[in-house]
């Protein structure tokens, strides 16, 4: 359920992608929220509070929830399932922000992967999970970070705690296990020449060693024609087929659609299973300063619109959805 990559190029190339594998539609459209938004944390009545400083494009889930997206900074945060989440109890007496809200948090407060680091490592809140929508099942959720210098984090809830791994090297994030043990089974792979053999299977650790492998066999270049379509090459080889049925494995799920950063340019690349066109938004083309309208990009069911090319001008105005949670 879900890979994360980070190409690294020269000259500041740097390029994010992720594939979105989930069991059913999950309602996803694009956003376009502007700087200055007043924020609460959707957390009850102690929810923190705060102003965005940065516009920001994002994908949700259910419309609830932001799952994935970039500001106009270059940073990017994509939330990814792992099912072996502990997140902190809440009885409202600390600060609280709703899982849903956790993206979108670090979207609008910070411009590199080193300042939210900064701030998220003193857990200035209580992140509070929600409910899945129409399953009986609470999110558990993790989030990788990575900005445009190529810097990256990946933040996780192990017993309750926040576990912070900040380093330019966490290039992947898949799911299951936590990401120490990901690292620990990667380290076997690296020991087999992966033009030999690489793990083919839909589990989470045999795609974060085809990722890992192939991010870094792909060429090398600063010429953004190339380094995105290889960069898109790797996330498609490390998708889950449309359809596929695993019973014996619950947590895997068809990947339903992608996204591609490209951190120097700030264009966000979205590709549907469900069309056969890949569309893009130019987030620094964007008026996103304080006071512009809220607007959205509605993808219709199972992601099915058809978008192409340079799709910036196709969001409409409306009104800001309302984060799940208390």
């Amino acid at each position: 359920m879900c890979t994360r990559l980070v190409y690294l190029g020269p000259n500041d190339t740097v390029i994010t992608a992720r594939s979105m594998d989930w069991k059913v539609d999950l309602g996803t459209n694009l956003w376009a929220f502007p700087r200055g938004m007043t924020r609460e944390g959707c957390a009850g009545p102690n929810s923190i509070q705060w102003t965005s400083k940065y516009g920001s494009v994002v994908a949700t889930a259910y419309d609830m929830c932001t799952t994935d997206g970039v500001n106009e900074a270059g940073l990017s945060a994509n939330l990814l399932w792992l099912v072996e989440s502990e997140y902190p109890a809440y009885d409202g007496s600390t600060p609280g922000l709703s899982i849903a809200a956790w993206a979108q948090y670090v979207l609008d407060c910070f411009a590199t992967v080193q300042e939210a680091v900064e701030v998220l490592a003193a857990e200035p809140f209580t992140v509070v999970t929600a409910a899945v929508p129409g399953e009986d099942r609470l999110a558990t959720l993790h989030m990788s970070l990575s900005d445009a210098r190529g810097d990256s984090a990946i933040i996780e809830y192990v017993g309750g705690r926040a576990t912070i791994h900040h380093s330019r090297e966490y290039q992947v994030m898949t799911n299951s296990p936590i990401f120490d043990q990901q690292l620990a089974v990667n380290e076997y792979w690296k020991q087999i020449n992966g033009t030999v053999m690489l793990p083919g299977t839909n589990r989470a650790a045999d795609r974060f060693a085809r990722a890992s492998f192939y991010v870094d066999a792909i060429p090398q270049t600063d010429d953004p024609r190339s380094a995105l379509a290889s960069t898109f090459s790797v996330i498609r080889n490390v998708s889950v087929p449309l359809g596929i049925s695993t019973p014996d494995e619950p947590n895997i799920s068809s990947t339903r659609w992608r996204t591609v950063v490209d951190h120097k340019r700030t264009l966000y690349f979205f590709e549907s299973a469900m069309t056969p066109n890949t569309f893009w938004v130019d987030v620094a083309s964007m008026d996103l300063g304080e006071g512009t309208p809220v607007r959205k990009l509605g993808l219709g069911p199972n992601e099915s619109t058809v978008y192409s090319g340079d799709s910036t001008d196709q969001f409409e105005r409306a009104e800001a959805f309302t984060f799940a949670g208390a």
